[in-house]
């Protein structure tokens, strides 16, 4: 079966410079999860792959599905058509005829219908009987919906039989009365549709080639319409807006939480999860809310998941507990170890079991054996660590010199000390001790002591005392001597008043 994927579509409402199909749901482009579900539908043993239509931001979806190609060779089949003006439905599916093989049916598939399943999709390719070819009836996905408006309604005859499809813009009152839809996906036999899409006309409210006109086409050629619906009504949801991107977001995480609830997984609140990917879990798994799940991640039984973790790509053991805040990219934890809280492994972090990194330890591309620990405040960086080791407060494994990464091995039953720096590379031998502040830039030796930091001394000595500041004694003096001025001015006045009454005396 010939499978196109219509993606040429700009999203005006979206407001976005990115194009629409690949906005992202659960974390993959909206084309992602329709292209998983054609590349299923078709099969290792299907000559072509999907024929994806490009238009809008045509060279950045083609750089996407070449980079999906590049890391999963089940793309590899895919490819895709330019639609260079967006001239509706009918027109697009014009530019991937030269692609199509005429012998088999063709299904027509949307990028922004993202959440359509498998299992539907055979329904209808059942329908239009494709094993016979050229004979092929034409099979329609159609949805019941209480508010239609929108959509193309799907008109009937008396019989119940499919004579049309009516677009809401060239739709009559009755006709939009209606509650059957037209989902836009469909099969049809493909050596007709070359025929119906070069005899389309643009004469409609849109002046666009419709696709939903090959039906009335199909009638009167006698070809059998046939009709199914899916099981659930967000298999045939498009995304046009960033607020029905949210919508739908919340709807598939809902799902995805339900399906988690009923294999055995235990959710704090089955509205507060992400899934961006893949997530497998044992039996008695408990997530707390607000965790993020991105790539594959395996959480294996019994293991308990804190409030507001992100796990990205790592495979999780068995009763582990992975506290609050804690981050983890890549990594392999082990049975019965302790993550966190606001821990955080980096891609290579390979933990065996009764590992305990704790809060604000960060470990990349190292290797950790069973029963060591690093409780707090410490990086542990390229490093190979043996068992029952323990790395204190503050310690940090100086892997990069500016230009290359080297390593750290540390053997079992070390003790670290304290605000430790290990210069790599280098190897602390079994069983030996770093005393606390110590910068090791030579090997250290199996069972011993080794401190390097500098003598402490004590010495007499006299605490500084706080000095007045300076400007607040001027202050003070401007004051005073503001208030010198206007005392002397009051005596000069009364000697000047007594003079003048003597004076006055002396003429009298």
């Amino acid at each position: 079966m010939n499978i196109v994927i219509l993606a040429a579509g700009q999203g005006k409402r979206m407001k976005s410079a990115l194009p629409k199909v690949l906005q992202t749901l659960a974390g993959k482009p909206l084309l992602q999860h329709v292209l998983e579900t054609a590349v299923s539908l078709q099969g290792k043993s299907s000559k072509n792959g999907p024929v994806v239509v490009v238009g809008h931001g045509a060279a950045e979806v083609k750089d996407f599905i070449a980079g999906i190609a590049k890391s999963n060779s089940a793309f590899n089949k895919v490819t895709t058509a330019l639609q260079a003006e967006q001239k509706g439905t009918g027109h697009a599916l014009l530019q991937a005829l030269p692609k199509l093989d005429v012998s088999v049916p063709t299904l027509v598939l949307y990028g922004d219908v993202p959440l359509t399943t498998q299992k539907t999709l055979n329904t209808l390719a059942k329908l239009a009987d494709g094993v016979r070819g050229k004979d092929s009836a034409l099979a329609l996905l159609t949805q019941n919906l209480s508010n239609p408006f929108g959509y193309g309604r799907i008109v009937r005859d008396t019989d119940g039989a499919v004579k049309a499809i009516v677009e809401e813009k060239d739709a009559s009152s009755s006709q939009k009365a209606i509650q059957e839809i037209n989902t836009g996906i469909m099969v049809l036999p493909t050596q007709s549709l070359k025929k119906w899409l070069k005899s389309l006309r643009s004469s409609n409210a849109q002046g666009e080639y419709y696709l939903t006109d090959v039906i009335s086409m199909a009638v009167q050629d006698g070809v059998p319409i046939r009709t199914t619906q899916a099981d659930q009504e967000y298999e045939t949801v498009g995304v046009n807006s960033r607020d029905q991107l949210a919508a739908l977001e919340r709807l598939h995480q809902h799902n995805i939480a339900k399906q988690l609830m009923d294999a055995g997984v235990s959710l704090a609140d089955p509205a507060r999860i992400d899934v961006r990917g893949t997530l497998e879990c044992g039996s008695d798994v408990f997530i707390d809310v607000g965790c993020v799940f991105e790539g594959c991640v395996t959480l294996a039984s019994g293991t308990k998941v804190g409030p507001y973790c992100v796990i990205r790509n790592s495979v999780i053991g068995k009763n582990v507990a992975i506290h609050a805040y804690s981050h983890l990219d890549g990594a392999k934890v082990g049975n019965q170890s302790v993550i966190g809280p606001y821990a955080r492994l980096r891609p290579g972090a390979d933990l065996s079991n009764d590992v305990h990194i704790g809060n604000f330890v960060e470990v990349k591309n190292s290797k950790i054996a069973a029963n060591s620990k690093a409780n707090h405040l410490a990086y542990v960086g390229d490093s190979l660590v043996g068992s029952r080791v323990n790395i204190g407060a503050g310690t940090i494994t100086c892997n990069y010199d500016g230009v290359n990464k080297h390593q750290t091995i540390i053997e079992d039953d070390v003790f670290i000390g304290s605000d430790t720096q290990l210069v790599a590379p280098v190897r602390v031998r079994r069983g030996a001790t770093l005393g606390a502040g110590t910068t090791l830039t030579k090997d250290a030796p199996a069972n011993q002591l080794t401190v390097s930091r500098a003598k402490q001394v004590s010495l007499q000595w006299q605490r500084p005392v706080k000095q007045e500041k300076k400007s607040a004694t001027k202050k003070v003096t401007i004051k005073k001597s503001v208030s010198k001025k206007l005392t002397t001015k009051k005596p000069a006045k009364k000697a000047m008043k007594t003079a003048s009454k003597a004076v006055a005396r002396g003429k009298k």
